[in-house]
């Protein structure tokens, strides 16, 4: 072979490592710390934990098919923007206990909450933003909750969690399913 073939073979080479790298380890660097102000949700709730969640009983994927299946985020008024919040809250105690799933969007105001749905506030505080690679979301999200667990464990998520509130950002970079990028917002100790 020549040396021009080998030096492009060369680059298409590395061009396809650096491409798988950033494909499988997504957003592997280190988390975004940024302060959040108060705001609210409206949307549907349901109550569970992290050990039902690894079972066949698992109630977030039957709350995300309700929440499409429903035309929930349609019947929201008030909505700020289009985006879709996961809200984790009412912390039994950490990972392991029992928490609050609210499916929703944010709101201006909270003063017509339609019927079979809740409005809850996320407090203002400082959130570590953790950034899932691009893939179906329902592998991209477990994923960057693992990596998020994995942070926490070796103290370096930006501060301890504080279990107050999370939550999920689904902007435009999710509309399609099967190429999703998510935003996963933790609340930290100050």
């Amino acid at each position: 072979m020549n040396r021009s073939r080998l030096l492009y073979l060369y680059l298409v080479g590395l061009s396809i490592l650096l491409v798988s790298a950033t494909i499988l380890l997504g957003s592997a660097m280190p988390p975004k710390i940024v302060e959040e102000k108060e705001f609210s949700v409206i949307g549907i709730e349901a109550r569970t934990n992290n050990a039902k969640e690894m079972g066949k009983d698992g109630i977030i994927p039957k709350q995300w098919a309700r929440f499409f299946a429903d035309g929930t985020l349609a019947k929201i008024p008030n909505k700020v923007d289009p985006t879709i919040h996961a809200v984790y809250t009412n912390y039994a105690s950490d990972r392991n206990g029992d928490y609050t799933l609210l499916i929703g969007a944010k709101v201006s105001q909270t003063s017509s909450i339609p019927p079979g749905m809740v409005a809850r506030k996320v407090p203002a505080g400082k959130y570590s933003v953790v950034t899932s690679a691009q893939g179906p979301v329902e592998r991209v999200v477990p994923q960057t909750w693992q990596q998020i667990y994995s942070l926490e464990d070796s103290s370096t998520l930006g501060g301890p969690r504080s279990y107050q509130a999370d939550f999920e950002l689904y902007d435009q970079r999710s509309r399609v399913p099967k190429d999703s990028q998510v935003d996963i917002y933790v609340g930290v100790n100050k």
